[in-house]
């Protein structure tokens, strides 16, 4: 055996404690992958085996085997830690994030909308991530779009007062509602059928689909014990609103007040519906200012019905819609809590002026 092969045959010296921890770094499935192979390389040096072998069943090189073999012959465990630290992290001068932040407001010269990450970071040569972590630091998110509606109501503040007012301090002997109707609720059947949920994969619904037909569906939400009083119709007209209304009312005959929060929608204020408030003195509306329907409660449970029955339901008929929408409110009595509101800035308050 000539020198050179017997040098790459001599056994490295281990002892029985080194042992064992290189043999409890290699089995980890927690330590850094690098940990991991150093402890298999020196326990497979320490085996007997070639080098030439460790190089190919580790994929590596025999300058590396050379290096944490004498690493280890000199400090043993310890020489196995890894010695670079690593390059500094970059930071972005003032400048640099003044640039970003002023061109990130303003739109991209190709006629798109906002700028992508990457894109930003084309466009003033910098690398994607820098620009990224400068976006992160002054929170500004491109790639996002918030919508709002601001009320033109001259009388908003005195609205959304009393409205508020009805949540918070509601009236002795009073029950509030909030009333509205979800319309043109569509009743749509799958041609092709569901896939179901199934692991590494979500469910499936087929692209095409049959129209049945639409309803409309009433609901009223007891503000105080969050429990939805509803009603479908294939229409949403007066007649029909009225006598949703004689139906809250002849179940609330213990209330000496009923107050309802409801939009201004043309078939709240018909001359009927005046008629029927006037034969019905103990009840009392509330509008909410316009493009406010945030304010009325009911809002919130709609679109809860929307996500829970509504967007992926499958229906057969419209008779079916209507019987799951009931069969759902049924079920939801059972678990009903009132919402609970908070504001996110306390500063803000909506005040009548004197």
């Amino acid at each position: 055996m000539s020198i050179g092969l017997a040098r790459y045959r001599e056994l490295l010296k281990v002892t029985e404690s080194q042992r064992e921890e290189l043999t409890k770094w290699a089995q980890s499935r927690t330590l850094p992958a690098g940990d991991v192979f150093r402890a298999k390389l020196i326990l497979a040096l320490a085996e007997g085996r070639t080098w030439s072998q460790i190089a190919a069943a580790f994929d590596t090189s025999r300058k590396t085997i050379a290096l944490w073999k004498a690493r280890f012959e000199e400090s043993g465990i310890d020489g196995l830690e890894p010695r670079h630290k690593g390059s500094r992290p970059r930071a972005a001068t003032a400048s640099v994030q003044a640039r970003v932040a002023r061109r990130v407001q303003q739109k991209p010269p190709d006629g798109s909308t906002h700028w992508s990450c990457r894109k930003l970071a084309a466009d003033l040569g910098l690398s994607h991530a820098t620009v990224q972590r400068i976006l992160a630091q002054a929170r500004l998110q491109p790639h996002r779009l918030d919508r709002y509606m601001s009320s033109n109501d001259p009388d908003f503040e005195h609205k959304a007062a009393d409205i508020i007012g009805l949540y918070l301090n509601p009236p002795q002997h009073a029950a509030v509602f909030c009333i509205d109707e979800k319309t043109a609720i569509q009743a749509l059947d799958r041609l092709d059928p569901v896939l179901p949920l199934s692991p590494g994969r979500a469910e499936r619904h087929g692209f095409e689909y049959y129209r049945h037909g639409t309803l409309s569906l009433y609901a009223a939400l007891d503000v105080k014990t969050g429990r939805i009083e509803g009603k479908t119709t294939r229409r949403h007209t007066s007649a029909d609103f009225i006598e949703f209304l004689a139906g809250i009312v002849d179940k609330t005959r213990w209330a000496k007040e009923i107050h309802i929060v409801l939009d201004n929608l043309s078939a709240h204020k018909t001359q009927d519906v005046r008629q029927f408030l006037e034969q019905n003195p103990k009840v009392r509306f509330h509008f909410t200012p316009t493009y406010s329907s945030w304010l009325n409660q009911v809002e919130l449970w709609f679109a809860k019905i929307q996500r829970d029955v509504i967007e992926r339901g499958i229906f057969t008929s419209v008779a079916d819609l209507a019987r799951k929408i009931r069969k759902y409110i049924q079920a939801y009595a059972k678990s009903a809590k009132p919402f609970r509101w908070t504001y996110t800035d306390p500063l803000r308050r909506i005040k009548v002026s004197q």
